[in-house]
């Protein structure tokens, strides 16, 4: 009974610091104010570099606290029921991935609600896509992946490469395609943690360099700030996002990171609507196969190092520069 109460309060305690997420979708979905660019002093503040210190620390030390979580006899089981639907994954994936380009055929838009068409032949090749998805053989799966894969490289041309990383898991998703039933499948599912988790960082930068966007979606759309000024609870929404994008790169907390993600997408589709719907259904389908999956195929970065304390520099030291590097690059190309 202990043991069962220290995990609920556990569990508990990431939920809450979770909520702020709840602004997290993609801004420019809700908001036609002109993107205006932070100075990079303001954005770099002494509140941003104390709450990446802190962060850097209790990501540091969570790895060596998972161990303790996993002795629960309820994760255990859970594990195990979870692991007999790995099977079942790769199918979720393709036809998730085929509901969602019909969501998004039938609504005008490709990848996501901004990206609108530019000429016809898109949505022909949309449905063409789709039909194949739906077609149970290989052959059929990859001629899908390889339309979705030219379709994405048609978006990057208009709307330029920058742009296109906020779903550059799309590009996942046509690797997992391509190899599922071949002797490189083993790496489709890594690929997905990798590109979605990196999808999340690029997007969560986008709160700190273009805050005005963030601010106007509070404004206009009533969405808590939990006693927070808007500019500083969008900073803190980033950082969330940041390092929810970090932990699915380096292989921590996958599959409860993807129950608190799904429950979180949740609710801003109460608050948002179908926009959210269209934009996220496919975050949705990954999250799916991400709790299922778990990280039973995936060896995280960390375990190249042995001892604990080695562990918590590599961290510590790891974070603050991915964050470091990802900011930079958004900041001079965005």
């Amino acid at each position: 009974m202990k043991r069962l109460s220290t995990a609920t309060a556990l569990i508990t305690i990431i939920f809450v610091l979770f909520i702020p997420f709840v602004v997290s979708s993609h801004v420019k979905w809700f908001t036609d104010v002109i993107p205006e660019k932070e100075m990079i002093e303001n954005i770099i503040s002494p509140f941003f570099i104390v709450m990446t210190i802190i962060i850097a620390i209790i990501l540091a030390i969570l790895p060596q606290m998972l161990p303790k979580l996993m002795e629960f006899e309820w994760s255990r089981k859970t594990d195990r029921k979870l692991e007999k639907y790995r099977p079942f994954t790769f199918p979720i994936l393709r036809y998730g991935t085929g509901l969602a380009l019909i969501i998004q055929v039938v609504t005008g838009g490709l990848f996501a609600p901004e990206l609108q068409y530019d000429m016809l032949v898109v949505p022909i090749l949309t449905w063409i896509a789709i039909i194949c998805l739906f077609i149970p053989h290989r052959y059929s799966t990859r001629t899908a992946a390889f339309i979705i894969l030219c379709l994405f490289i048609n978006k990057l041309f208009q709307y330029g490469v920058f742009h296109m990383l906020d779903y550059g898991f799309y590009l996942a998703i046509v690797f997992v395609l391509i190899t599922g039933k071949t002797k490189y499948e083993q790496w489709g599912f890594p690929f997905l943690y990798l590109a979605t988790g990196l999808s999340l960082c690029w997007v969560a930068v986008e709160k700190w360099v273009y805050p005005v966007m963030a601010v106007d979606v509070i404004n206009h759309h009533g969405v808590p700030t939990f006693g927070f000024s808007p500019e500083i609870f969008v900073s803190l929404t980033a950082f969330i996002e940041f390092v929810v994008g970090y932990l699915l790169v380096v292989g921590i907390l996958n599959r409860l990171l993807a129950f608190v993600l799904t429950g979180i997408f949740v609710m801003t589709t109460m608050l948002f609507g179908f926009v959210e719907i269209i934009g996220h259904f496919m975050i949705h389908i990954i999250l799916i196969t991400f709790i299922i999956e778990g990280v039973s195929f995936y060896k995280p970065p960390i375990k190249m190092h042995k001892t604990k304390v080695d562990q918590i520099i590599f961290v510590f030291l790891n974070f603050i520069f991915v964050l470091s590097t990802i900011m930079l690059i958004y900041y001079r190309f965005a």
